[in-house]
């Protein structure tokens, strides 16, 4: 048997070789290569307080969670020119995305504090922040998150705690300058929370460019099959608190509070869900270049048809985001969306497709078309962060594009 690795020890290799391996060496009791579902809710000690490895209980900890949390952390680690991320990442995994999101609130925010979010952010994420932390004396501004001058004007000095991103956005897919906004965010004593989600680590990596912490739904890209409900946090090795906070440890580290909450709240995903997302990342280069051949594909084709107004995708060279996304992107990701001019056009266009599947959700090999306005941003509706009715949105799959491109003719015929 080979000799065991730390997951440092894959950091100088390239992505996908960090995907398949990191966190993840041979069982050392059978030799299995694929990390075991450790499907057990307690561990035996060997004396009381004597651990072995660590592992007392599941909600605090789990062997195929700690695999899944350290091959997340590598994914993030190092950028895509391949410079490694100052301070390294620690991971943590979680039963949803907005499990992640919940938990990273409440670990950063304070009763009084304020928050600039994207004009265009996921529906859950707004109605996380506005809705059920809004109750609890949390304010959010709403900015649109390509202009930075007016993410640095929504700041409120000593207020502010976090500037949160997504780029690109969900679902008008706007470009945000990464590092741009981490020097905003940090020169305001706030941090910058990135959503990489849609990009996924294969094709951005966040903290690489300034930012403190990742989230993901690991249901989408990461685990890429449709199949897993997850989410994760990824930090900057040496993140601190926001001044005026401190962790249960005593520390002003960032991620012994996660480490505190993740386990005092308990939202942590079964050993079973994490094998499902480490599985789905060891493949996840090969998927997101697939998924990227198509959405350049199938975005061409509708910017070019008579029946489409509009189209967003950072892959386009009339988009606005193209430059910056060629910067800090691999390439475009496999997320459009488009106007077609009416709700009852989009609503037509939704149910007339056959390959894409009407759908929530995304990133899966299986390619969905969904109506923003009325599924996934439905609670942001009445607020400035309404969509577009006309508005569609698809996650370009891994089929055939000729099929992909032939089912979007059809149905906007």
């Amino acid at each position: 048997m080979r000799p065991e690795n730390s997951p440092d020890e894959w950091l100088a290799a390239g992505f996908a070789t960090r995907a398949i391996h990191a966190g993840q060496n041979p069982d050392p009791t059978t030799g299995a290569v694929t990390v075991p579902i450790y499907q057990t809710s307690t561990f035996k000690q060997d004396g009381v307080g004597n651990m072995r490895g660590g592992y007392e209980y599941s909600r605090s900890g789990n062997p195929t969670r700690t695999a899944l949390e350290e091959a997340l952390a590598a994914a993030e680690s190092v950028s895509i020119d391949g410079t490694p991320v100052e301070g390294g990442a620690r991971a943590f995994a979680f039963a949803s995305g907005l499990a992640a999101e919940d938990t990273l609130l409440r670990a950063l925010l304070r009763p009084g504090d304020h928050v600039v979010i994207p004009n265009d952010a996921y529906g859950g994420t707004y109605r996380l922040i506005a809705r059920v932390f809004g109750a609890w004396g949390i304010e959010a501004t709403a900015v649109e998150i390509s202009d930075g001058d007016a993410i640095a004007g929504a700041n409120r000095p000593g207020e502010t705690k976090l500037i949160w991103a997504e780029t690109p956005t969900n679902p008008l897919m706007s470009i945000a300058d990464i590092a741009g906004l981490a020097e905003t965010a940090h020169a305001a004593g706030a941090l910058l929370v990135v959503d990489n989600t849609f990009a996924s680590p294969y094709l951005q990596t966040p903290l690489a460019l300034g930012a403190d912490v990742v989230v993901h739904s690991t249901t989408k890209y990461v685990a890429g099959h449709s199949d897993v409900v997850g989410g994760a946090l990824i930090v900057r090795g040496g993140a601190k608190l926001p001044a005026g906070l401190e962790s249960p440890a005593g520390t002003d580290l960032l991620t012994d509070a996660l480490a505190f909450h993740q386990n005092a709240s308990g939202a942590v995903p079964g050993p079973f869900d994490c094998w499902l997302a480490l599985r789905g990342l060891k493949t996840l280069a090969v998927r997101m270049e697939k998924h990227c051949d198509n959405a350049e594909q199938v975005a061409g084709f509708l910017a070019e048809h008579a029946a489409v107004d509009h189209v967003h995708y950072p892959g386009l060279l009339s988009d606005p985001g193209h430059t910056l996304a060629g910067k800090q992107m691999r390439r475009f990701g496999g997320m459009i969306s488009f106007r077609v001019g009416s709700l009852e056009k989009a609503l037509e266009v939704c149910a007339k497709t056959r390959v894409f599947t009407l759908a929530e959700s995304l990133g899966g090999v299986e390619s969905l078309i969904e109506h923003p306005g009325q599924m996934t941003h439905a609670a942001v509706a009445g607020s400035d962060l309404e969509v577009p009715d006309d508005l569609v949105r698809i996650s370009v799959g891994i089929e055939d594009a000729t099929d992909l491109i032939a089912d979007l003719e059809q149905a906007l015929r």
